[in-house]
């Protein structure tokens, strides 16, 4: 059963956010989309390929980890699924799965992408390459320099990156150039956008592509307690659509606590953050209303993030209407703690998280938890393109 929490409304507002504001040139491909997304998606062909690529070739079901000695070391239940042993290291393949499938039943030849960590770029130019077709990723010069592996399997699977080098050189400009690329382009070219961010109907679209992760959590909990529904869930959330996918099957079961952890940075106040629900007020960026960090007249406030996935001065407009509406719980860790539980858990679990994830991690510090919750953390990414970053820790 569908719910407001997942379901927007037919002009794409989750409560008063969403929407699509978009330049003239894109309402032709904007409404081709908002007409035919959720037709293409329920076509049983569509989703027999979809179901087909998500096993043989995305590597799907995931597991769904029961972690011992993180368990003991805060007297409760965590599972961690794990989405970091999905093809290409993150939940970002689920998505870029199911576009490319919608972008070639619209007779698109020609696909662009914006990439903040490089796994959306990495995961959009490996189904490029799957479908033999014309790939450009947009990504900030800064984020080329930090996640530099990415870049260069990027390229090796045929893709063209191109950087942003205007603003603050990461997600957010990279974003504004390939809305530029775009409205340059209309015809030919189809937007994968990796967020549940843009205008209508991604969101939605987004997040129903990254639903299979809570819907395999329901039934493996299951298999494994009995019992389909966790105490919590929780997952870091920059735009968010590893947090949308881990929530979307729970969003109506209201036992079911909902757990989004943002970047704080060196500190919510400190001038260099990316905790957009604290910091932020409503405001239109990259084709939607959401919550927005922006100075008092509307201009945007640069992020920081030591994670180059998180570094977003907004956030998805389903999340925004979560935390507005008290069914999720907002909260944030800085660049430090996101790094001490990097470590904690790589060296407690033998699993190496990537830095997004690692601050769905920090929190565990500051949350009690019950001796008999079953607690869910979504484990987004593996920590391969951040080694540079741990070493630099580990040399200091």
């Amino acid at each position: 059963m569908e719910t407001t929490y997942q379901k927007p409304s037919l002009q794409g507002y989750y409560g008063k956010f969403g929407g699509a504001y978009i330049p003239e040139m894109l309402h032709r491909n904007v409404e081709e989309l908002q007409s035919r997304y959720l037709d293409i998606m329920s076509d049983a062909a569509f989703q027999k390929e979809f179901r087909s690529l998500l096993k043989d070739y995305v590597g799907r079901p995931t597991p769904l980890f029961y972690a011992k000695r993180l368990s003991k070391q805060f007297n409760t239940n965590i599972w961690l699924k794990r989405e970091d042993l999905c093809h290409t290291g993150a939940h970002k393949i689920n998505n870029t799965v199911g576009q490319i499938l919608l972008a070639e039943r619209l007779g698109k030849k020609r696909i662009i992408a914006e990439t903040g960590a490089g796994q959306h770029g990495v995961a959009t130019a490996t189904v490029c390459a799957l479908k033999g077709v014309e790939c450009i990723v947009y990504m900030g010069e800064k984020d080329i320099e930090r996640q530099a592996p990415n870049v260069a399997r990027m390229k090796m699977l045929g893709a063209k990156v191109v950087p942003a080098t205007s603003g603050s050189k990461t997600l957010k400009d990279a974003t504004n150039e390939a809305i530029r690329d775009w409205i340059n382009n209309p015809n030919d070219t189809h937007y994968i956008i990796g967020s549940v961010v843009g205008p209508h109907p991604y969101p939605d679209m987004v997040a129903k592509f990254q639903s299979v992760i809570s819907e395999e959590m329901r039934w493996q909990l299951k298999e494994h307690t009995g019992k389909d529904l966790p105490t919590h869930v929780m997952a870091c959330v920059g735009g968010g659509s590893n947090a949308a996918g881990a929530f979307y099957h729970f969003l109506d079961e209201l036992s079911v606590q909902l757990i989004a952890v943002e970047a704080a940075g060196h500190g919510v106040n400190s001038g260099l953050s990316a905790a957009t629900t604290q910091l932020g007020k409503p405001g239109i960026l990259h084709g939607s209303k959401s919550l927005l960090m922006q100075t008092a007249d509307g201009q945007v406030v640069e992020p920081h993030s030591i994670s180059a996935g998180l570094d977003y001065p907004g956030i998805g407009p389903m999340h925004a209407n979560l935390f507005e509406s008290g069914r999720g719980v907002f909260l944030s860790a800085t660049d430090e703690e996101a790094l001490d539980a990097a470590f904690e858990v790589s060296k407690l679990e033998g699993i190496i998280p990537a830095l997004e994830t690692a601050h769905a991690f920090a929190v565990l510090h500051n949350y009690k938890f019950k001796e008999d919750d079953q607690v869910i953390i979504c484990l987004s990414g593996r920590g391969d393109k951040d080694l540079a970053t741990y070493m630099k820790v580990m040399e200091s």
